[in-house]
């Protein structure tokens, strides 16, 4: 473009040159303390002013942020990733997870009165349990049927 008009300087046709942008830090609520709300010190653990500890992220996390989904799908990341399953290996392994504890909280909840009462008992009992094999071994069979694990 610089040979179109010769007056012109051929560094302006030129592309940027690109500059390294340091982040902008932000201060979070843990710069503060939230006692007196004074400014912490730099990599400061306690506050200079009252003494109070510096609060971290993961303190002022309550029991319901678990059951956000992000939480949700990082936990089942954390435990698919230890017992080394696939996705569908591990949902069949939870569900039968699930189906013993039915089967165990069965024997606990229902009282048994007579005969009739304890035999019925035990066949939800056999349900529960049936149910925990059949999910076992769709996951076997999930995992087995799946791409090669490396």
């Amino acid at each position: 473009m610089s040979e179109v008009v010769p007056t012109t300087n051929a560094e302006f046709w030129q592309p940027p040159a690109i500059e390294v942008v340091q982040p902008i830090l932000v201060p979070s609520a843990a710069d503060a303390c939230p006692r007196c709300h004074t400014e912490f010190i730099l990599d400061a653990r306690f506050c200079h002013s009252c003494g109070c500890g510096r609060p971290s992220p993961e303190s002022s996390k309550s029991w319901t942020s678990y059951l956000e989904f992000h939480n949700i799908k990082q936990g089942a990341l954390v435990v698919r990733n230890a017992l080394g399953l696939p996705l569908p290996s591990l949902v069949c392994f939870l569900v039968g997870v699930f189906c013993l504890g039915g089967a165990l909280l069965v024997g606990f909840a229902a009282s048994s009165d007579s005969i009739a009462d304890f035999q019925a008992i035990q066949y939800w009992r056999m349900e529960w349990l049936l149910g925990g094999v059949a999910a076992f071994i769709a996951g076997i069979l999930l995992r087995l049927s799946g791409p090669p694990q490396k």
